[in-house]
């Protein structure tokens, strides 16, 4: 039995069968293949004009991958000297935004937009706008201070009033009900003392 005519798929039920294939081999007709009937040239072109666009076109496409080829290795040896150098990606872009910056700062528009800022903080409106800013913030000061002062007043009002002492009261013999005697001085152990509140504790 011929190994090539063989099925190799261990899971095929045909496993180890001698399989005839040479009737399921055909040609297939490549598609753009010269002389190919199933593609006539585009309307308006010949036999020749098509076959020349097609040399031309095979042309461009090696020219374009030498230079793909071409520029991976100018990129590696460009990184191969920036290595050498010691300069690295982060290194790289504080230098452009620092390049891109300085263009900024001397582009045209930036200077026009500068000169005004500069004419706008020199003119008398801004000056204005800026006392009328400046006392409308003490103001606001002043009057929050004077709310502040009315509330703690008033809170010191309500602690004397007869319904806050007796509030005070209530919360005071909640406390005694919950603590008992013990809370008026004695101090009430913490879980971390070390010493025992009891001789021999029970289990």
């Amino acid at each position: 039995m011929d190994p090539a005519s063989q099925d190799i798929n261990l899971n095929s039920p045909n496993k180890g069968l001698g399989v005839d294939r040479t009737d399921s081999l055909s040609d297939v007709p490549v598609e753009g293949a010269m002389g190919n009937p199933a593609n006539p040239p585009p309307p308006g072109l010949t036999e020749e004009e098509v076959e020349e666009l097609r040399t031309e076109l095979t042309k461009v496409e090696e020219e374009i991958n030498t230079l793909r080829q071409v520029l991976c290795a100018k990129e590696r040896h460009a990184a191969e000297l920036k290595r050498k150098l010691g300069l690295n990606p982060l290194n790289e872009l504080r230098q452009n935004l620092t390049r891109s910056w300085q263009d900024v700062q001397t582009s045209n528009a930036y200077l026009s937009a500068s000169a005004t800022l500069d004419d706008i903080t020199h003119s008398e409106a801004y000056k204005k706008t800026q006392e009328t800013l400046s006392q409308a913030g003490q103001k606001t000061t002043a009057a929050l201070s004077t709310v502040s002062t009315a509330i703690s007043k008033k809170i010191g009002d309500m602690r004397n009033s007869p319904t806050f002492k007796s509030f005070e009261d209530k919360m005071g013999n909640l406390k005694y009900k919950v603590v008992g005697q013990r809370g008026n001085g004695d101090a009430v152990s913490s879980p971390t003392d070390t010493t025992p509140t009891q001789e021999n504790p029970s289990f």
